[in-house]
């Protein structure tokens, strides 16, 4: 064979040799029964008081003996798990990459892991920031899964970035389940009350694709007991009724 054309095919047969080597790697990834973002509004809205209670919520939902025998029930037993916190526009976190929690020890773990995260606060209330930027988290994912979940957990309206609508019908295009853990309180968001009550928001705006649904937080001290009920209708992957 001449000499030019043995250099010629060197780069390709690389090239392949390196494809082939990657593909079998991420079809391979370990198989969930469900992939699941937690996207975590850390606005200025939160106060630290706030911003604690709901840590604290995520982490004795995910480590509750009721959560992890959901995820044991299911049909491989296990799940993705993956934590995201955002504000506005020009700022979104992925504060704990993903995990993959098969029982008790690995939800510990997880909890223990998101207590010891530096937290950040920044101004503005983006949703269609935080679900673009989940969904990126989501194409990342090392797991195998057939449902891909969004879990947005927020006390205001979109005001930062582009139309939340929009975000959200681009994410369920993709056969992604959005679901809506709306904190109602009493206090206004920059000074200002929503126009819409923010349950009636979320459902309007934010949720979407097969089975979402919305479970309201009546505020941030019964925050906690609203993610385990959402976490385990989530794993389970059972819809339920627009209100929670």
């Amino acid at each position: 064979m001449p000499q030019p054309l043995r250099h010629r095919r060197r780069p390709l047969l690389a090239a392949a040799a390196a494809a082939l080597a990657a593909g079998p790697a991420r079809a391979a990834g370990e198989p969930v029964d469900v992939l699941l973002v937690l996207a975590v509004d850390v606005s200025r809205s939160v106060d630290e008081d706030e911003a604690r209670l709901q840590r604290e919520g995520y982490r004795s939902a995910v480590a509750d003996p009721a959560v992890v025998e959901a995820i044991r029930g299911g049909m491989i037993g296990a799940v993705g798990l993956a934590y995201v916190e955002w504000a506005g526009a020009e700022y979104q976190r992925l504060v704990l990459p993903w995990l993959r929690i098969a029982g008790a020890a690995d939800a510990a773990a997880w909890a223990e892991r998101l207590a010891e995260a530096p937290r950040a606060s920044l101004s503005w209330t983006s949703i269609s920031g935080a679900l673009d930027f989940s969904l990126k988290v989501l194409a990342d994912a090392p797991f195998e899964a057939t449902r891909r979940v969004i879990d947005v957990s927020g006390d205001g309206v979109n005001n930062s970035g582009g139309p939340v609508d929009i975000a959200r019908d681009r994410v369920v295009a993709e056969g992604i389940t959005i679901n809506g853990l709306p904190i109602v309180n009493d206090r206004p968001t920059y000074g200002r009350m929503p126009s819409v009550p923010l349950d009636d928001y979320y459902r309007d705006n934010v949720i979407g694709g097969p089975g979402a649904f919305v479970i309201v937080a009546e505020d941030f001290l019964s925050f906690g007991l609203a993610v385990k009920r959402k976490l385990i209708r989530e794993i389970a992957g059972m819809p339920g009724p627009a209100a929670g």
